[in-house]
């Protein structure tokens, strides 16, 4: 099982290097074209845990601050493991034990990262009046709502075609 996780880990690292950088890129274009304490804060298009939450200015400032110290203090992730992965995956011949001890790297880095990011997001909540936590409360259970909806959905489509297989003679 640790392996099936840190495989999956780890195509997930691979697959948010870029939209982490961009990510980054958002953040900070979105952070300088506020106007005023109306405006919403958003922290990119993996993270929309502020979606909708009207800040003041001060409480703005806070969370950049936050950010600002989380991106210094994060560990890079390392291009040479992935490339040592690329490697591993096309030598001449498949070394599974070195692969998944590389993987396995990878994944406690990206566990790290993750951690790290939710202790800045917990800090960032706590700075949040009651009426603000109540309206992230909401919006966070709208979205748990509409994935439940839609993992039921897919799960239904597979079942309704084997029926509708099975039922025809």
């Amino acid at each position: 099982m640790r392996r099936v996780t840190a495989v999956v880990a780890v195509q997930a690292l691979v697959l948010s290097l870029s939209t982490a950088w961009a990510a980054d890129v958002t953040t900070n274009d979105e952070m300088h074209h506020t106007d005023g304490a109306s405006s919403t804060f958003r922290l990119g298009p993996q993270n929309h845990m502020f979606d909708g939450i009207n800040l003041t200015e001060q409480q703005r400032q806070q969370l950049r601050d936050l950010m600002q110290q989380a991106r210094h203090d994060r560990s890079p992730i390392s291009i040479n493991d992935l490339e040592q992965l690329h490697e591993l995956i096309i030598a001449d011949k498949f070394d599974q034990a070195a692969y998944e001890a590389q993987v396995e790297k990878i994944a406690q880095a990206e566990v790290e990262r993750q951690v790290e990011m939710a202790r800045v997001r917990n800090q960032m909540y706590h700075l949040l009046t009651p009426q603000q936590q109540a309206v992230l409360e909401q919006k966070h259970q709208q979205r748990i709502d509409e994935l439940r909806q839609l993992t039921n959905s897919q799960q239904a489509s597979p079942l309704q075609a084997v029926r509708n297989t099975s039922s025809n003679p």
